[in-house]
Formats: structure tokens, sequence, C-alpha cells
């Protein structure tokens, strides 16, 4: 009786091991159908409401606006969030239409749900929505930014060496671009040391260094910020030692798209320059009014731009001004080649000294962002 009863279980215990060992069964792939009949085959990323990023087995990860999509199909959970709707930590979003895609008819059909697409702010994944609605990361994490350098040498009747290097950071609580913008968090460094030496001739130095730090505090469900910094300078080639200025204001992101940025901004500022000539330091009192641009092509380029200019109410002379621009093309994975340039002018510098200086820079650039 025991023999046939073992005979009966060991059959069942082999078929339910191999069941178990077996791997799970893949889902079936997503579609994506172009207006002219051509399908892409893989799994659907995302959509920032334009266009829809969609990994496709052979080509990667592609962006494809809505427009020349006839059909699209995804098994996974998305989660579809309507234009105009700011969403913050925590929000209720219960009445978010969520579930598996399909589009047909310049319509979005998720889990039943129908959404237009022209309605359709963003397209995400349910797993990663709901992680970021619920969690706040710590603030050693989700930095993006590039490290920057470069080199010359020669080495002939003259030698001469020069070296450059710049770190840029930001981070923004929280980084989804769906959700609204709670603080940012900046740091920028860059120098630039050189030296020409010459039988016979004194020894010609470049020496230029500037760091900054900046805190911005979003107002509730608003493009505005309030705003603090702290900013230090050192130009050998126009005779400062050390420009300190720390300050706060009042910020506004007027253009924030996927693509693109634009900030303005306004500040008082206590500013202390110190001369290589002591008689030209200043303690300064005055304003700094700013600003910023971003933007991100095809191929991965992006292109930064940046205005200042700070008056001095205490004295009027002693004003400044700086300007900076760059371009930054992928070469492989995370390197890059970048172009820089950057102008900046001390209205009262030292006898002897020029009151503009001008940089441009090129040099392989690691970026940080995942």
């Amino acid at each position: 009786m025991t023999h046939t009863r073992f005979t009966l279980i060991l059959p069942l215990l082999l078929i339910t091991s191999a069941v178990a060992q077996q791997p799970p069964a893949k889902s079936d792939p997503d579609v994506l159908t172009f207006v002219n009949g051509e399908k892409l085959i893989g799994h659907l990323v995302r959509s920032d409401g334009s266009t829809v990023t969609f990994h496709s087995d052979s080509m990667g990860d592609i962006k494809v606006d809505w427009s020349k999509i006839q059909e699209l199909r995804a098994a996974a959970s998305f989660v579809a969030v309507p234009k105009g709707i700011i969403l913050r930590r925590h929000s209720d979003v219960s009445k978010l239409a969520k579930g598996p895609v399909i589009m047909t008819d310049k319509t979005l059909n998720v889990d039943g749900q129908k959404v237009p697409v022209a309605d359709t702010g963003f397209l995400l994944p349910q797993p990663g929505f709901e992680n970021s609605m619920q969690h706040s990361p710590g603030f050693f994490h989700q930095w993006k930014g590039t490290v920057t350098a470069g080199a010359a040498l020669v080495q002939a009747t003259q030698q001469s060496r020069s070296y450059t290097s710049a770190v840029s950071l930001i981070r923004t609580t929280p980084s989804e671009d769906w959700m609204d913008a709670r603080d940012r968090t900046t740091f920028n460094f860059s120098v630039a040391d050189g030296s020409v030496k010459q039988p016979g001739q004194p020894t010609v130095k470049t020496n230029i260094l500037h760091a900054d730090a900046e805190r911005d505090q979003y107002l509730t469900g608003s493009h505005a910020y309030l705003f603090g910094v702290a900013a230090f300078d050192h130009n050998f080639s126009q005779g400062l030692d050390l420009q300190q200025l720390y300050g706060g204001g009042f910020g506004w992101t007027i253009i924030k798209m996927p693509n693109q940025t634009l900030d303005l901004k306004g500040s008082m500022n206590y500013e202390r320059q110190s001369f290589q000539v002591a008689s030209a330091d200043h303690n300064l009192i005055g304003s700094q009014f700013s600003e910023v641009y971003l933007r991100k092509f095809a191929k991965g380029m992006v292109f930064a731009q940046g205005v200042s200019f700070t008056p001095a109410w205490n004295e009027a002379s002693a004003y400044s001004f700086a300007a900076n621009a760059g371009l930054t093309m992928p070469v492989y994975k995370r390197l890059a080649f970048s172009v820089t340039t950057l102008d900046t002018f001390l209205n009262d510098p030292p006898p002897g000294f020029k009151k503009n200086s001008f940089q441009l820079t090129m040099g392989l650039t690691y970026s940080l962002n995942k």
C-alpha cells in the first residue's frame, strides 16, 4: 500500500518540480504602428504629451510624434495624466486612468477608460509613477551634471601649459518632469590655469577660478521661486584676488518644457572685491539681474547660455557683467565634446589691467546622468 502511494505521488512531485523550474512566460511585446503601416516591436517607455518614447528591439530608444502614430498597443500598466494637472507628492491620483494601453483614432484606451491623445499630458509606467508619488529621495540622491577637462601643451622655444576643468551639478526635487517642482540646488566650479615660459622673458601666467552655489525654493503651484546664492571669483588676468558675492532674490521659470527652460532672476547682494592693488578694493551693496537658458536638441546635443549684470548701488562705477554659452555634443555613451565661452567685464579693475576677460574652452565632458 505504501509502495503504491509512493508510486502515485512521485510523478506528481516530478511534474510540479519541472513546472516550477520553467522560466515565467514572457508577455507579448508592445507594437507601435506608423501611419504608413510600418511597425516597431519592443516596449513603450513613456509619453510627454507630444511625443512617445518607444524602445525598439532593433533601434533602441526612439522618440515619435503622436501625429505619426496610427496605432499603439502596450501590455504593461500605464498612468495617463491629463494636460493642466499639477501633481505633487501624495496628491489624490485615484481618478487617473491606469492600465494597459491601446491607441487608435487619436484616442487612448487605458484599461477601458478613453482619453483623447490631445488631452493627455503624460503617459507613465505605473510602478515608477506610484513610487515617485510616495517617496522623497535623500539629499545625496538624484544629482545630475557633467565633469569637463581639457589641456594644451607646447614644447618649443616657448613652453606653454594650459589646463581647464569644470564641474556642474544640479538637483531638482522632485526630479520627475511631470511633477510640480519643489526646490532646486545647483553647484558650479570651473578653473583655467596656464603659463608661458621663454628664455630671457618673464613667465606669463593665467589663473581664472569660479565657484557658485544656489538654492531655489519654488512657491506652491507656481514657476516662481525664492533663492539664495553665493559666488566666488578669482581672475589673475584682471588683478582680482577674490570676489565674494552673497545674496538672495526672486526668480521665475518662464519656459519649462521637456526640451528647453528659461529662467529670469533678480537679487540683492553684498559683494566684496579684493584686488592685487589694495587701494582698489570694494565693499558693495548691489543687485544682480540674470537670464539662464537651456535647450536640448536631437542626438543628445545640449546648448546652455547665461547673461548677468551686477550693478552696485553704493559705488556706481563698480559694476560688472558676465556672459557664457556652451554646446555639448555626444561622442560615445556618456562622453561628449564641449565648446564653451565665458566673457567677464569689470568696470573698475586696478590700473594696468584690462576690463574685459574672454575664455574659449574645448574639452571632453563626462555626463553623470543615467
